[in-house]
């Protein structure tokens, strides 16, 4: 199948090429967005696939099925930006990412609470500025106890 990736990025391709590599479908990479401008760009792909901030209203999902597609593979859980309704009208499928890696998800919270709390925003900016003062960028012990469930 042939398959027009919108808002592609260089380490998501790299990604999108291995896990293609044994389906062997034709993939065209878009550094653009999908929107009412750029859908002409997937005509003649079987397949349009999308992110997060790619418009896929009404007036997409019907320049995307003149030009032939007839699948929406979106690369995110959400689908907020997908009018369901116009796309089951037009007979196109839908389909996203069910769910991502927990652990990833939970590590991304550690480390967005560790950073919070160690203050490594405004360390960053202050060594970056050469001034090395640990005035305010002290933080607390993150601890808790073990509870049995």
């Amino acid at each position: 199948m042939e398959v027009a990736v919108f808002s592609s990025t260089p380490y998501e391709r790299q990604y999108l090429d291995e896990a293609n590599r044994a389906e062997h479908h034709k993939l065209r990479y878009i550094d653009v967005s999908l929107d009412v401008d750029t859908a002409g760009l997937a005509a003649g792909y079987g397949a349009a696939c999308i992110f997060v901030n790619d418009k896929a209203n009404a007036d997409v999902l019907e320049a995307l099925h003149k030009g032939g597609t007839r699948l929406l593979a979106l690369r995110c859980t959400g689908f907020n930006n997908v009018d369901l309704s116009v796309a089951e009208k037009l007979g196109m499928k839908v389909v996203r990412v069910v769910t991502y890696s927990p652990n990833s998800v939970a590590e991304h919270a550690v480390a967005l609470l560790l950073a919070i709390n160690r203050k490594v925003h405004r360390a960053y900016n202050r060594t970056r500025d050469s001034n090395f003062s640990l005035d305010g960028l002290t933080g607390f012990d993150l601890y808790g106890k073990t509870v049995a469930v």
